[in-house]
């Protein structure tokens, strides 16, 4: 198992990525974890490694759009602008519990006190620059609302916090590809808002954030939105549709382990029920491209043995020959790893302390897994898919995980019958 020791003072320096058609930043949705992730681009920054096409959910959606508003320079320190701003700094009394318990040899107990009194005061008097409690409440039994207007928060202070960091003339200008997901609560159907479809405004990405009932749906052309996780967590899946015939590099941040540890009490089961709901379905999205590899494979076996004549007289053939070309597709996983002090309300805990403590932990990931230059090599059309995770030694992946890596084609097990 990899250390947890820190190690941010190392730095992989700039070097050059093999050729690929995209590289693609893909952030998934989790609140307050949201600043692993800032961590994570600050990370690829040193490097020297820039996202052609950045897709984001939730906070993800929000990080999205600080990235994308500034010039590459800029990135980090509007990122660091952003968090700060919609973080409290602990107050006398959180920092009470956390200066006084370590002295009396109960260094967990006082980061858990001081993390559970930041989380609630997040819930109780909400978070600078994002959301407020609304008051009063709508009541059920006195008359319905706007979908708009039935939330325990306002979120109008998030819309000036984008405004402030993010320039959106540049969002939509740029050459950086954006995608936001959000979920149309009328019809149901998980969207995406495309900078290359639409001009996108703060209240696209709003929308990709507005989880209910905490948040309210955002109005967009007279239909109403929600937060894309509602349907799926990751925006993975919407950039994989776009890898046909193309060699891909994605970095998925992800803020939910689908991995944990069995629950011992209420609370654990709250808080592992949210790992498993919102983690990212990744190992069925493996199991999807290894079966899409492996019949292209199949196509191409198939047509080496069709005269050459014919495949260029056939549309059909013509047709199967850009099937069996496939794509190569090398997705670099991060996932963030919970602390020992942290519960069931780790997405809605915005200490500025947890949030350097998340950024942290994203900065060392992504150093550590940069630090693996062999897994940016650009996988061969045959191969198709590779996927590496910094936290998961390759001698460590489960049997049913290298069964959908291996890609065995029909042909190959006929041969080996």
């Amino acid at each position: 198992m990899r250390s947890s020791t820190k190690r941010t003072d190392r730095q992989p320096g700039a070097f050059e990525l093999p050729r690929y058609d995209e590289i693609a930043l893909v952030l998934q949705g989790g609140g307050a974890l949201g600043s692993y992730q800032a961590g994570v681009y600050e990370g690829l920054t040193q490097a020297g490694v820039e996202p052609h096409w950045i897709a984001g959910v939730s906070i993800g959606a929000l990080n999205t759009a600080i990235i994308a508003g500034n010039a590459p320079e800029k990135r980090v320190e509007a990122l660091r602008g952003f968090w700060n701003a919609i973080c409290h700094p602990l107050d006398w009394l959180g920092s009470l519990g956390a200066w006084t318990l370590p002295g009396l040899g109960m260094e967990e107990a006082s980061r858990k006190w001081a993390s559970m009194w930041a989380a609630g005061r997040a819930l109780t008097e909400g978070q600078p620059g994002f959301f407020s409690p609304r008051f009063p409440l709508p009541m059920a039994g006195f008359g319905k609302t706007t979908p708009n207007a039935v939330s325990y928060y306002n979120t109008a202070a998030l819309r000036e916090t984008l405004l402030k960091f993010a320039d959106f003339d540049r969002i939509n200008d740029g050459e950086v590809r954006v995608s936001v997901g959000a979920v149309n609560v009328r019809t149901g159907n998980l969207v995406y808002f495309d900078n290359r479809k639409m001009r996108l405004a703060p209240e696209h990405f709003m929308a990709s954030g507005a989880l209910p009932p905490g948040f309210p749906a955002v109005e967009i052309d007279g239909e109403y939105y929600w937060d894309g996780g509602l349907v799926s967590n990751t925006p993975l899946t919407e950039v994989l549709r776009d890898a046909e015939h193309k060699d891909t590099l994605v970095f998925q941040v992800d803020l939910w382990s689908a991995r944990g540890n069995a629950p011992g009490d209420f609370l654990d089961v709250s808080e592992r029920a949210k790992d498993i709901q919102y983690s990212s379905r990744t190992r069925a999205i493996t199991s999807m491209l290894a079966d899409r590899q492996k019949h292209a494979r199949f196509i191409k076996e198939l047509l080496a043995h069709v005269p050459p004549e014919v495949l260029k007289s056939d549309p059909l053939f013509r047709l199967a020959e850009e099937v069996a070309d496939g794509s190569a597709i090398n997705v670099v996983h991060l996932i963030y790893k919970n602390k020992p002090y942290e519960g069931h309300y780790k997405d809605y805990e915005f200490s500025v302390d947890t949030m350097q403590g998340h950024w942290e932990s994203g900065l060392e990931d992504i150093r550590d897994s940069l630090s693996h230059r062999e897994w940016f090599d650009v996988p061969s059309r045959e191969q198709g898919f590779v996927t590496h995770d910094v936290h998961r030694p390759a001698d460590s992946v489960p049997q049913s995980d290298r069964d959908t890596l291996e890609l065995p084609t029909a042909v190959e097990k006929k041969l080996a019958a």
